[in-house]
This record gives C-alpha cells, sequence and structure tokens, in this order.
C-alpha cells in the first residue's frame, strides 16, 4: 500500500498565556494594597490623646477632616517616638515588609466642631513647660465621596469578577480563545486530523493485526469509494467497536485508519465529554456530530468509550451517574436516532466489554465488534520486525526466536522487550544488540530487575534453591507440564527471591491431565522444601494461590469433577459479587472437593519427588553453585525428557510441520485464565518466595 507523504509542519512558537496576566494583575494589587498600606489608625478619647501623646510632646502633627457634622481628627506620632512600648498597639511588627510603616495617621478621636477642637488644644497645651512646641492643627478638605467608594467597592468587586471569569475560562478548557472561552464549556474537545495535519502512521505500521486490519480497511474503503457497495443496495456500517486486551493495539490501529483514510479523523477520548457541570457531556456530543456531519464523510474515533458508556441503572446511588447516563443518551441519539449521520462512521476502543450498554452494543450503532487479541507466534515475529527495524542488531538477532520466547506477549511489551534490550546494550557499551541482550530484557520483563546486591541469608539461598529445583523436577518429569527453559535463584523484582521460566505450548483447550500436570509441577516447590527440611516457609504463597484458583475452576467452572458434575457457575453476564448462583449445601461441596483435589496433588507430587529425590538435590547443589541453570544444564543431570511431544519453540523455529504449533479452531470454549498469562514463570515465579524475618 502507498504510503502517504507527510506534510512538513512548522512548529509554533507557545503563546502567551493570559491566565498569567490575570495573576500578575491579581497579585499586584494585592502586593500594593500590602506594601504600601499604613493600616487603620486606632481610635481613642481627647483625654487618652492629651495625656498619653500631647502633653508628653511625642505628636508631630495634626490634621482634621470633616465628616458630617463632626471633626475627624488624625494624630500623627513622631518617628522617633514610635518605638516606645505604649506605642506597640499602633506601630507595625519590626520584622513588618511595609515599606512605610511610620507615616500614619497611627490614632483618631473625634470633636463635635472645629471651634471646640481649638478650645482644648489651647486649653491642654497652656500648661506646658516652657521651650516646649505647641502643636496646631491643618484642615483638609476630602470630600470627594466616589474615589472612596470605587477603592472600597468596586474595585474588590471587579477583582472578584475577574478572578470568576478566569475560573470559568479554565474549566471550559480554554476553548475558543478570548473573551468568549467562558461561553465554549459545552464545545466539543476532539482532535481533527485532515489533509492539512496528516499522521504518518499506516497499516504497514500495524502488525500482527491481519484480521482486524482487513475489517478497518474495509470501512475505510466505505469512505473512499462508497458507491461501490450502495450500488448493490449495501449501507455504510455506522460504527466499528475496537475489542481487546490493553496494549494490543488498538488506538494504534485508529491511528493507521486515520493515516490512510484521507477523510477527516476526530479523535478524542471518553473522559472528553466528561465535565463538573450538568449538561456539558451531552452538549459536547451534539457539538462533535454538529462537526462531523459537516466535514462528512468522516470517521470519529472515541479512545476508552467505557468512561462514558458504561451499563445503565446499575451502582446508580443517589442519582450519581445522572450526567454520565445523559451523554451516553445523547451519543446513543446521535450514533442511531430520528435523525441520521450520511457518511459519519465511529470507530471506538476499549478493554470493558462487559461493563458496555447493551443499547450501545446493538446494530444500528456498533454494527461491527472487532476483536483484537494478543498476537499468536507468526504475530508475535511480525511485530517484532517492526520494532526492530529502527534497532542496530548483531546477526545472531532473530525474530522467530524472539516470538516463540515471548508467548503471551502483547503488542506493547514486544515493544517494551526491544527498547529495554536496546538499554541493556548501551548500558554495557556495545555497538549492537546481542541476542543477550533481548534475553536479559525478556527476563526483566517478566520477572523484574535483576537484584544482584540483595542481601539474603545462606539458609534462605538454600530454601530457595530447593524450591526451584522442585518445580524444576516435577515439570521435567510430567509428560503434560511446560517444558523449563531457565531456573535462576537471582533475585528479581520488588519480593521475588527465585526464578523459573517455562515456555508453554500455545494452545487454546486444556485437558484434565493437562491442569492436573500443571497443578503438580506448581506444587513442587513447597513439596521440594517439606522433604528436604521438614520444614515449609511462605515462599510457596503465590503457588498455593494459583493451584487454589485452578482447582476452584475445574470444580465449578469446568465441570471437571464427578460429584459437583458437569455444571458451570460462572455466570459472565453477572457482576454481582455478593450472590452465588448455587445453595450453601453446593458451597460445601465445592470446598471439599477442591480440599480433596489439592491433597491428591500433594502426594502424587510428593511421591514423584521422592522418587526423583537425587536428582533434586543435584540441582539444587548446581543452582547454589551457578545460579543460574539452563535446559542444557537439566538434561546434563538428569538426562533427556522422557517425552516425544515437541514445544512450540521446537515446532515453530527448527522447522515444525505446522509452522506455529497453534490449534485453530472454531470452537468458542473459553481457555484457562492460565493460557492468558506471559508464560507460566510470570505466574509462577514473579513474587514467588516472599520469605520474610
Amino acid at each position: 500500500m502507498k504510503k502517504i507523504p507527510s506534510k512538513k509542519v512548522t512548529p509554533i512558537p507557545p503563546k502567551f498565556n493570559m491566565m498569567w496576566l490575570w495573576i500578575l494583575i491579581i497579585l499586584g494589587f494585592f502586593g500594593l494594597q500590602y506594601f504600601f498600606s499604613s493600616g487603620t489608625a486606632k481610635k481613642i478619647t481627647y483625654a487618652e490623646f492629651e495625656q498619653k501623646m500631647l502633653l508628653p510632646g511625642d505628636v508631630e502633627k495634626l490634621v482634621a477632616i470633616k465628616n458630617n457634622d463632626l471633626i475627624d481628627v488624625e494624630v500623627y506620632i513622631k518617628k522617633d517616638k514610635l518605638s516606645d512600648e505604649k506605642y506597640k498597639d499602633a506601630t507595625p511588627a519590626p520584622n513588618s515588609l511595609a515599606l512605610s510603616p511610620a507615616t500614619g495617621p497611627q490614632y483618631v478621636f473625634t470633636e463635635p466642631s472645629a471651634d471646640i477642637l481649638e478650645k482644648k488644644l489651647h486649653n491642654s497645651q497652656d500648661s506646658l513647660a516652657a521651650g516646649q512646641a505647641k502643636v496646631s492643627v491643618n484642615y483638609e478638605d476630602r470630600s470627594n465621596p466616589w474615589a472612596g467608594w470605587f477603592i472600597s467597592f468596586m474595585l474588590p468587586l471587579l477583582i472578584i469578577v475577574g478572578i470568576w471569569m478566569l475560573l470559568m475560562r479554565r474549566m471550559g478548557g480554554g476553548a475558543g480563545g478570548g473573551g468568549g472561552a467562558i461561553f465554549n464549556i459545552g464545545k466539543s474537545k476532539a482532535q481533527l486530523f485532515d489533509k492539512e495535519s496528516q499522521i504518518n502512521i499506516t497499516f504497514n505500521d500495524v502488525a500482527g493485526l491481519e484480521e482486524a486490519k482487513t475489517e478497518v480497511m474495509e470501512i475505510v474503503d466505505f469512505l473512499k469509494n462508497p458507491k461501490k457497495y450502495t450500488d448493490l443496495g449495501g449501507k455504510i456500517p455506522k460504527g466499528a467497536l475496537l475489542v481487546g486486551p490493553p496494549g494490543t493495539g488498538k488506538t494504534l490501529l485508529a491511528k493507521a485508519v486515520a493515516g490512510e483514510a484521507q477523510v477527516p479523523f476526530f479523535s478524542l477520548s471518553g473522559s472528553d465529554f466528561v465535565e463538573m457541570f450538568v449538561g456539558v457531556g451531552a452538549s459536547r456530543v451534539r457539538d462533535l456530530f454538529k462537526q462531523a456531519k459537516e466535514k462528512a464523510p468522516c470517521i470519529i474515533f472515541i479512545d476508552e468509550i467505557d468512561a462514558i458508556g458504561r451499563a445503565r441503572g446499575k451502582n446508580s446511588i443517589m442519582g450519581g451517574n445522572d450526567e454520565r447516563e445523559n451523554t451516553l443518551n445523547q451519543l446513543l441519539v446521535e450514533m442511531d436516532g430520528f435523525g441520521t449521520n450520511v457518511g459519519v462512521i465511529i470507530l471506538a476502543a476499549t478493554n470493558r466489554l462487559d461493563v458496555l450498554d447493551s443499547a450501545l452494543l446493538r446494530p444500528g450503532r456498533f454494527d461491527r465488534q472487532i476483536s483484537i487479541d494478543k498476537p499468536d507466534l507468526i504475530g508475535r515475529e511480525q511485530i517484532f520486525n517492526v520494532h526492530l527495524k529502527p534497532l542496530k542488531l548483531a546477526e545472531e538477532v532473530d525474530a522467530k526466536k524472539l516470538s516463540a520466547q515471548t508467548p503471551g506477549f502483547a503488542g506493547a511489551e514486544i515493544a517494551n522487550v526491544c527498547n529495554e534490550a536496546a538499554l541493556i546494550a548501551a548500558r554495557k557499551n556495545k555497538t549492537a544488540i546481542t541476542m543477550q541482550d533481548f534475553q536479559d530484557a525478556i527476563d526483566r520483563v517478566i520477572g523484574g530487575l535483576e537484584k544482584k546486591n540483595k542481601i539474603i541469608s545462606p539458609e534462605e539461598k538454600k530454601i530457595v534453591a530447593y524450591h526451584e529445583a522442585g518445580h524444576a523436577i516435577a515439570g521435567w518429569f510430567l509428560e503434560y507440564a511446560d517444558p523449563l527453559v531457565k531456573v535462576s535463584i537471582v533475585p528479581r523484582g520488588v519480593a521475588a527471591l527465585g526464578y523459573a521460566q517455562y515456555l508453554p505450548k500455545e494452545q487454546f483447550l486444556y485437558t484434565t491431565e493437562q491442569l492436573l500436570d500443571s497443578m503438580s509441577m506448581t506444587m513442587g516447590g513447597r513439596v521440594a522444601e517439606d522433604i528436604t527440611f521438614g520444614r515449609i516457609s511462605t515462599g510457596a504463597q503465590n503457588d498455593l494461590e494459583r493451584i487454589t484458583k485452578l482447582a476452584y475452576a475445574m470444580v465449578s467452572v469446568y465441570g471437571m469433577n464427578d460429584k459437583v458434575g458437569n455444571v458451570s457457575f460462572r455466570d459472565s453476564a453477572s457482576d454481582s459479587q455478593f450472590q452465588k448462583p448455587y445453595s450453601d449445601q453446593t458451597a460445601e461441596l465445592i470446598d471439599e472437593e477442591v480440599r480433596v483435589l489439592i491433597a491428591a496433588i500433594y502426594e502424587r507430587t510428593r511421591q514423584l519427588l521422592l522418587d526423583k529425590q537425587e536428582g533434586l538435590i543435584k540441582i539444587a547443589e548446581k543452582l547454589l553453585e551457578k545460579e543460574i541453570l539452563f535446559q542444557s544444564d537439566l538434561e546434563e543431570i538428569l538426562g533427556k525428557r522422557p517425552f516425544e511431544n515437541r514445544t512450540t519453540y521446537d515446532e515453530f523455529v527448527n522447522g515444525g510441520a505446522d509452522g506455529g504449533g497453534v490449534p485453530q479452531t472454531e470452537l468458542t470454549i473459553e481457555a484457562p485464565q492460565e493460557s492468558k498469562a506471559k508464560n507460566d514463570a510470570e505466574q509462577d515465579e514473579n513474587g514467588d518466595l516472599t520469605l520474610k524475618n
């Protein structure tokens, strides 16, 4: 497919944000008030003024101001006297930042008239000592009321209005710019990609999703050549829902559609509709479809649609979900309501299909549900080839081998492995990335960072070695257990003291024998501790958790128990955690059968390890010596694995007949949870031995 050249966009310098101007204005106002304010004068009586200030000669000047029929007299104290103890109530603190702390007035008193004031001052100053200066009164006219009214009332009001407008502008997302931004809070936040802002990702950049690509490429073809389909009476699909686990490439596929479609492409997230104001979500939905109709034919992509598309009426407490439900109702109406949207196709992505409203999933709204699962063996090879292109690789690096060693990895995890390998090689000052760097990167992604400096006592290290050896022996001599690739007692991650990596065969259906062997292999660590030391540790906590979960699944979900029978008590349509679909008697029976099953697994594993105890001791001692053992080391100690079945790695890398070993089946039986793990190493030993003092 021809790659569309991207238009070179000249970077635009950042615009000045008006928010900072508002902040500076507000801070400047309060700063002026703080730095240049002289405070409020303290009200006193004439007697206090006379005895405390006038007679001691501390008054610098008096200013009389007419206030209606009265006279307000402002008292200014001499600067050198303000430090006296008696004036501390009128003087700012010594460490105050005010620039004019002594300007005054410091005190004020009121007299009925100017004549009375003059008479009182004359009588008071008659008793002054000879040579002591008398204080006269200066009269000022401050009869303009507008300045005081503006400062005391209008200026604070204007500041409050300005702050309110600023907050509304920010809550509205600043959409539209200028003074009208407050009215754009209900506008859509969708980002538009068209011919002027074409993105570079095409379908060639999307690997491992061939079926999904075929579906979305058809949608792109609908928009490019609608006549080809409408001539036959067909209708263009209104929507397609991309469903899959995190990291499988749903958003990447949507970006590729935007790069290939050559039609306007609106991109936004489900959370972009959510706002604190009532009715904003529905308003944004209406505005989005209004813009889309004007640009038709076009595509709307809503990422993480479960943010607004959850089933209505569930977990509703006091109307708490009304706003989200109103947004969903508006989306349902716009997608397939009374009016029709010609040429507008909706793409949406989610990894929570089970929580979406059924009205959203019906034909006519999302006509297609495109499943994007974790890639198979061949898909992982294609994804590795994409991510290996920009890297400087050694000749030994083989994408086919890497894909076989990473079962269950999604596209995002494969990208992480490639990036980690490059970082590891750079840390070692290499000029090219080798296969060993990729092995280390896979180990880090599965098990966590290697903790070489973690202090472990010799006793704990011995327990870890025998624990891992127990897993290795059980897996080696059980026919349906996954073959061991590597076992290590080097601490990894947060609490994992041991680490074992298995290479499971890629399959979707599991028999009873396979599940039982898997449980026995998982039980091997606990049994090895018991028969070697005569005591057990907390290291098997994760193992027991997996075994218990699988045992309950066999008894109550998969119908693999004779007493409980061929029944499955799992209700995938119900999300209630407080109601069990069986009686108390059945619950007791299930609990009893699980205990019987786990006890039988323990005895079976114990007998196996007792029979192979010599090999168990050899592997544990070798682990204590080398810390890491590979499959070749196990073959040297235990001999060839006594079974003929080949692993997926052998079949795919070493030329198997089926080219992948992945069974192709049309059955819709759901595989056990273990098939969804990256590999057994992650579930089995990641966080395996959490020994505590």
